[in-house]
């Protein structure tokens, strides 16, 4: 294919899969690719342009449907540029692992000291515990410390659910600072709330990105990251039943209640900011 037209350019996170399926139908030789976190359709001729995005806009206003037959697969290339083009969540999972195996697999006592949100030594069998002196990377690390299969799973699951979903429509470098501003806001909370301890995970984070996903397309509309309203009502009520101590009666142990309190209303204050500085770019432009 020479001298490519674009037809559309969306963001990434739309699944453009059945668009593409009726245009192999009506014989349109087409490209999708990822380009600066959108996806863009090529056609060969400019006409063809002009209906693929013509098809596309009746398509979205419900005018169009289109219906698959039997289960689509995802082409290996379409799940390549699903992980692709959420770089910060797959790290962010992927040191979440780290921070598990280190609990896991009995690394030196010294190692996790390293990542606590205050460093502590181990003195009588108990945790002694000291003043952080500058070492401000113990403000973000916790986050990485998991302490069961449990609590690594589930939330590396949110985390791939939510935080790709975001990255994808704001970018890997705000995405960043994203996770910089709720992970810091999240551990301080908790130890504001229950003092020095050895905390961590990344479900204060995940509730920052609930927040966030649920707040960011009330002020930004062509944000399609909203939750479902029931994944809400399961996550805020998880949150209820923990912070009245339900949990805990039923020997799931200590569960960091004031880090997903503090998480989710950071999130929701930035969903906020980010949807109305993104929406009144939009006007200006």
């Amino acid at each position: 294919m020479s001298d490519l037209h674009e037809a559309l350019s969306v963001n990434v996170e739309e699944d453009l899969l059945p668009l593409s399926v009726l245009l192999h139908q009506r014989g349109v030789a087409h490209r999708i690719f990822e380009e600066s976190g959108r996806q863009v359709v090529v056609v060969q001729h400019a006409e063809q342009a002009q209906l693929v995005a013509a098809l596309y806009r009746d398509w979205r206003a419900g005018k169009l449907r289109i219906e698959l037959a039997g289960k689509a697969q995802r082409t290996p290339q379409e799940s390549t540029l699903r992980w692709r083009s959420a770089p910060v969540t797959v790290a962010l999972i992927l040191l979440s692992i780290g921070g598990f195996l280190l609990i896991y697999l009995h690394a030196p006592m010294d190692w996790l000291a390293y990542l606590t949100f205050t460093p502590f030594q181990i003195v009588g069998g108990e945790p002694v515990f000291g003043n952080i002196d500058g070492q401000y990377w113990r403000l973000i690390t916790p986050v990485f410390l998991h302490f069961g299969w449990l609590h690594i799973v589930f939330n590396s699951l949110w985390m791939w659910e939510l935080g790709a979903k975001v990255e994808r429509v704001v970018g890997l470098l705000n995405m960043a600072l994203l996770f910089l501003v709720i992970a810091l806001v999240s551990n301080a909370s908790q130890f504001i709330f229950s003092g020095a301890g050895i905390f961590g995970g990344m479900s204060g984070v995940v509730y920052g990105l609930l927040g966030f996903s649920w707040v960011a397309p009330l002020f930004q509309p062509q944000w399609r990251i909203q939750p479902m309203p029931t994944l809400m009502l399961f996550m805020i009520g998880w949150l209820v039943v923990c912070m009245v101590g339900l949990v805990q009666v039923l020997g799931f142990g200590a569960i960091a209640n004031a880090a997903h309190l503090g998480g989710l209303l950071c999130g929701c204050g930035l969903g906020a900011a980010f949807g109305l500085l993104s929406r009144l770019a939009d006007d200006k432009g």
